[in-house]
C-alpha cells in the first residue's frame, strides 16, 4: 500500500540543497560527511568547524530502506511499497550506490559528522539545543531485524514482516503514521509524530570508531523521545573540539522501542552547538559523567548498562548526585523525592547497552533556588581532567 497522490503533492520532498535551509551553517550527508556504522573519534577529521554558539542545519539520511536485507536500493525497495523515484531522497541513493559496510562488525545507522565546536575542551560540556525538526518525506520503515528486539527469538514470525513500511498522513492536530490491522489492510491505526535524532554525540578519546549501536559517555545511540524540538542535549566532551555528530532520525518512538527500531525516517535538523565551560558546567549540574537531558519542564539524567537493573541503579546514582550538586539537597532527601516525585522510563532495551532516564521536575525546586558552586567543596577538582 503506497502513499497517497495528495499526500505527495501536499509533502514537500527535502531533497538535499532545497526547502528552508535556517541554520548559519548547512551539512548535507554524503559518502564524504558521513559513516556508515561507526562513530566518529579522536583521529577522525572534522567535515565542518564552527564558532560555540552557531547552529547547523543537517540533513540526516534514515539507514532504512539503504540496508542489505532491505536490497541497498532505496529506488527499488521505496518504489515496491507505491513511492515514486522524485520521493526518494537523493543522499540515501548516494550512499547506498557508494558506501559500504560489514554488518557482522559495523551497526546500521548513518551518521553525519563530525563537526569541530571551536573552544571545547576534554571537561567541558557540549549543549546541542534541537531548534528544528523537519521531516523530509512523508514515510518511514518500522523494524524487527536479525533476531533482536525485546521478543528475540519470537518475533518475527517471518522474515515478510521484518520491516514494515508507514506512510504519513496530515490531521487537523499534526502528522500521524498510520498501519493496518491486518497485512495488506486498510491504514486505520493512528499515532502522532514526535520527531527527535535517536543519535547524538561526541567523538571519543580513543583511536578507535565505536560501534554504532551502544550508546554511552559520548551519547552516540541514546534513543531518548525526549530529544524534541526545544528540548537541549549536553554532552561530556572527551577531545578538543567535541567532534559532535548526529543520525538515526526518528519520526516517533515509544520508550523501550521493544522490536527494534522506531518509525525510522529522514529529518532536516537544525541544531545549536555551544559549550559550557567545565567550571561553570559543574556549578550548574555537578560532575556530568553522561547524556543529560533538558526540556521546558523536565531535567532528565540517564544511565546506560547492558544488564537493565545496573542501568536503573546507575540512573537513580546520577539523579542523586545531580539534585545535590545543583539544588544542595542531602542525600537521602533526594532518594525520597525520587521516590516520590519522579519517573524513572526505559529509553530502549534493545541497543546491546539498555537506558534508563529520569524526568526531575525543575519547577518542584522553583522555592528552594539554584546552589551556586562557591564554596571550596563545590570547586574542589575543577581542574581534573
Amino acid at each position: 500500500m503506497g502513499l497517497d497522490g495528495d499526500m505527495r503533492t501536499a509533502f514537500e520532498i527535502l531533497q538535499p540543497g532545497t526547502g528552508d535551509i535556517p541554520g548559519e551553517h548547512y551539512l548535507r550527508s554524503t559518502p564524504v560527511t558521513v559513516m556508515w556504522g561507526r562513530l566518529p573519534c579522536q583521529t577522525d577529521a572534522a567535515v565542518l568547524t564552527i564558532a560555540s554558539g552557531q547552529t547547523v542545519t543537517i540533513d540526516t539520511v534514515s539507514h532504512e530502506g539503504i540496508l542489505e536485507d532491505q536490497g541497498k536500493d532505496p529506488l527499488a525497495y521505496f518504489g515496491a511499497h507505491g513511492v515514486d523515484a522524485a520521493s526518494v531522497l537523493e543522499d540515501a541513493v548516494a550512499i547506498a550506490e557508494e558506501m559500504s559496510r560489514d554488518p557482522a562488525s559495523a551497526g546500521p545507522h548513518v551518521v553525519t559528522g563530525p563537526i569541530f565546536v571551536e573552544d571545547a575542551e576534554p571537561g567541558d560540556l557540549l549543549k546541542i539545543t534541537v531548534e528544528r525538526l523537519v521531516p523530509r518525506v512523508p514515510y518511514g520503515v518500522i523494524s524487527n531485524r536479525h533476531g533482536k528486539g525485546a521478543l528475540a527469538g519470537v518475533l518475527p514470525r517471518s522474515e515478510g514482516t521484518v520491516s514494515v513500511f508507514t506512510p504519513v498522513e496530515d490531521r487537523d492536530a499534526g502528522r500521524v503514521g498510520v498501519l493496518p490491522l491486518r497485512q495488506d489492510g486498510e491504514r486505520v491505526v493512528e499515532f502522532p509524530l514526535a520527531p527527535f535524532l535517536g543519535t547524538m554525540g561526541v567523538a571519543v578519546a580513543s583511536d578507535e570508531r565505536p560501534h554504532s549501536v551502544p550508546p554511552g559517555s559520548h551519547g552516540g545511540n541514546i534513543d531518548i523521545n525526549l530529544l524534541t524540538e526545544g528540548s537541549v542535549l549536553y554532552l561530556p566532551v572527551q577531545v578538543t573540539g567535541a567532534l559532535a555528530y548526529v543520525g538515526d532520525p526518528h519520526f516517533a518512538q515509544g520508550d523501550g522501542e521493544v522490536a527494534l527500531t522506531a518509525l525510522e525516517a529522514s529529518l532536516r535538523a537544525t541544531l545549536r552547538f555551544e559549550v559550557v565551560p567545565r567550571t561553570e558546567a559543574l556549578a550548574e549540574f555537578g560532575e556530568v559523567a553522561g547524556p543529560l537531558v533538558r526540556t521546558a519542564e523536565y531535567l532528565v539524567p540517564t544511565g546506560l548498562d547492558p544488564d537493565l537493573n545496573v542501568a536503573m541503579r546507575k540512573c537513580v546514582h546520577a539523579a542523586i548526585e545531580l539534585i545535590s550538586a545543583r539544588w544542595g539537597m542531602d542525600e537521602h532527601l533526594a532518594y525520597a523525592y525520587l521516590s516520590a516525585a519522579t519517573d524513572f522510563d526505559i529509553s530502549q532495551v534493545v541497543d546491546i547497552v539498555c537506558g534508563i532516564h529520569a524526568r526531575i521536575r525543575e519547577a518542584d525546586f522553583d522555592r528552594a533556588g539554584v546552589r551556586r558552586a562557591t564554596r571550596s567543596e563545590d570547586v574542589a577538582g575543577v581542574d581534573r581532567g
